[in-house]
């Protein structure tokens, strides 16, 4: 039950019975009609800027138009009042009974409350975390994996038919200098005294695979030149790393529905079948690009490669697909992982990429707008860096990564909940600083244990109340404490799809910290107004009535937390 849409359509289908009675042209686009909260909360419950925008279209002033619209609106027994404001906004009010009839309507639904069919069952890709498999997941991935991850399930509720997908760059020279590393370890288990050269991983998590190695091959790989061990080695350090990442992704509430090998598009003729989708297109030519701007580097010549025309598709330069040596670059491959992508017939693509791949956007964005003729939209999302801090200090590096902090550290330090809470306490785009001593504060400053605090004390309340919640008393809630929280409870549906279309999970995280605060703020009130006390010793329809009130709260935060992949709480410790 979505109360915005269902006035929003109070609306439309008021504005189409003025058209039907020719006090509106027909024909008018109502698309950009909304029903919303108005900025301030005293102008009431919902504000529509139907008049503004249908003014110039239907040539009359938007002062008439909410004149006509109010008086059809007043006509609905769910609306209490209705004000023309300025120019010709609409402010609406609406009758205490219909907020309270959305709590029967959460309790039925349970944790389903808010569940919409925006997505329409429309197939969406979302990559995300795809790191190189040389090593452990570090902070910058976990940040990553938890946005992306929450995106998805976030699109789910909304009605989308999600894949979660993780591609494996195991396809270039990484790969390599990891087995050359995992070798090392491998001879240093035999008794040998080795040292890591520079560019190599010197990370003691290489030690078991080393191990690991001597268990499988004993010494049948000791004193063979490179061409022998390379390949095999590499097969099996590339596994052992899977199964580390798939392992510490588990550990963070993360399962992928599909692991993409870069390696599979080599040598199969994948890349060549994507490039010739664009060729076919005439946007595969031979061609010099311009000099990059600023100061040139010493090496630099003009050379002829085979480029995409991407310019033809919104990127501000053409882009290589093959070296001037006859190599693939880094792109070709990417180009023809996407179109494999567009291929399988996905409706939309989301990229979850770190910082750092900022420049590598547009380029990506053409190259999905060119393959699937423009049918197939790419998003792509950055995720900017964490800073650890640890009582006001930045947090230590890794001793078993040697270079920077897993997402082990993070989970054996503070757990899954707290770091993925955490970590959607900004906009993926905006910097964060993670304090480990702070999101470990049982404090309203503390988001994650302030909405696990509320979930837990309506369990407390339930355990203690020796009354069931029952709907059926609704109307004996008469405080506009109790009327704001029961909103609150009702802005749910509305949150889910504008995140889900903004592709913002974020944005229930910031609005499960409002909805607990209006819960703990109507228990505070308590204390100075016994009358509106959740439990109410000698009124058992007024207590059974606040226990289904806040039992809604509860099953609302649950949902909400469900999407962030965060565990609800009975019980804070």
């Amino acid at each position: 039950m979505n109360l915005f849409a269902d006035i929003r359509t109070l609306v439309t289908d008021s504005l189409a019975a003025l058209a039907a009675e020719g006090r509106l042209p027909d024909g008018l686009d109502l698309r950009n009609v909304t029903v919303e909260p108005p900025r301030d909360a005293s102008h009431g419950d919902m504000a529509t800027n139907a008049a503004m925008v249908l003014a110039k279209p239907a040539q009359l002033k938007p002062r008439d138009i909410a004149e006509a619209l109010a008086e059809k609106l007043r006509a609905d027994a769910r609306v209490e009042t209705v004000e023309v404001a300025g120019p010709g906004f609409i402010n609406l009010r609406l009758t205490a009974d219909t907020w309270r009839a959305i709590i029967p309507t959460v309790l039925e639904q349970g944790t389903n409350f808010g569940r919409s069919t925006l997505g329409q069952g429309k197939r969406v890709n979302v990559e995300y975390v795809s790191a190189n498999p040389t090593g452990p997941l570090h902070v910058g991935h976990t940040r990553g994996a938890v946005f992306g991850d929450a995106l998805a399930s976030l699109l789910d509720f909304a009605g989308f038919d999600v894949t979660r997908e993780y591609y494996i760059n195991d396809g270039g020279a990484q790969v390599d200098v990891l087995a050359r590393s995992v070798y090392l370890r491998y001879l240093e288990a035999h008794g040998k005294a080795v040292e890591f050269p520079e560019g190599t991983y010197p990370g003691d998590y290489l030690v078991a695979v080393g191990e690991a190695l001597k268990a499988k091959y004993s010494d049948s790989l000791m004193d063979q030149p490179e061409d022998i061990w390379l390949a095999e080695v590499r097969n099996f350090a590339t596994k052992a790393m899977l199964d580390m990442i798939r392992d510490d992704l588990k550990s963070l509430g993360v399962v992928m529905d599909e692991w993409f090998s870069e390696k599979s598009l080599y040598g199969t003729g994948r890349i060549e079948a994507a490039l010739k989708s664009l060729d076919d297109k005439g946007l595969i030519y031979q061609g010099t690009l311009e000099p990059p701007k600023g100061k040139l580097p010493e090496d630099w010549e003009p050379r002829e490669q085979t480029l995409f025309r991407s310019t033809a598709h919104g990127d501000d330069v053409d882009r290589p697909v093959k070296k001037s040596d006859g190599g693939w670059t880094y792109f070709a491959p990417d180009i023809a992982y996407h179109f494999d992508k567009v291929e399988r017939g996905f409706d939309m693509l989301i990229d979850v990429f770190g910082a750092d791949h900022g420049g590598y956007v547009k380029r990506m964005k053409a190259a999905v707008s060119a393959l699937s003729g423009g049918t197939v939209p790419l998003d792509i999302k950055l995720t900017q860096l964490v800073k650890l801090y640890n009582k006001g200090e930045p947090f230590k590096m890794s001793k078993r990564a040697g270079t920077f902090v897993t997402l082990r550290d993070m989970i054996d330090k503070v757990g899954k909940d707290v770091t993925r809470f955490t970590m959607l306490t900004r906009k993926n785009d905006a910097p964060l600083d993670f304090h480990f001593d702070k999101v470990l504060e049982q404090s309203k400053d503390n988001p994650v244990f302030y909405v696990q605090y509320a979930h837990a004390r309506v369990h407390s309340v339930m355990s203690k109340a020796g009354v069931a919640p029952d709907a059926a008393h609704l109307g004996l809630l008469q405080h506009p404490a109790e009327i704001a929280l029961i909103q609150k409870v009702a802005e749910f549906p509305r949150l889910v799809e504008q995140a889900a279309d903004s592709h913002e999970p974020h944005r229930v995280a910031f609005y499960l910290y409002d909805l607990a605060g209006a819960l703990h703020g109507l228990w505070n009130r308590g204390n100075d107004e016994p009358e509106i006390r959740f439990i109410q010793e000698d009124k058992p329809a007024e207590t059974a009535a606040r226990l289904a009130m806040i039992r809604a709260v509860q099953v609302v935060i649950a949902a909400g937390l469900g999407i962030l992949g965060v565990t609800p709480m009975n019980e804070m410790r």
